[in-house]
């Protein structure tokens, strides 16, 4: 069995290979042939750009960001609660285990 290894590429890249699929100026097999990646993976990139471009304008990101933060903010207080239950209770089984 031949294992092929994926490439990871940072998103970066991923935009720059997209802006210029979007530019028309080479064919996607040239953009392919210049970044060493498969053509439909470019196309997709192309396709995520193009489906996401309203949306740098639109203000909806910072509405995600926001979401976001609040989700990591409750989170973070649950863990906070959850290790001073922990502290508590180990402290209780100390007390019983004398």
């Amino acid at each position: 069995m031949d294992q092929t290894i994926r490439r990871q590429h940072p998103p970066a890249f991923k935009a720059k290979v997209a802006i210029e699929a979007v530019k028309e100026e080479k064919t996607i097999a040239e953009l392919a042939s210049t970044f060493q990646v498969h053509p439909t993976q470019i196309k997709q990139w192309k396709d995520i750009l193009v489906q996401n471009v309203n949306d740098l304008f639109s203000g909806k990101h910072k509405s995600r960001d926001k979401e976001q933060q609040e989700l990591l903010t409750s989170l973070y207080e649950q863990i906070g609660k959850l290790k001073v239950e922990a502290d508590w209770l180990k402290k209780k089984i100390r007390i019983i285990e004398r």
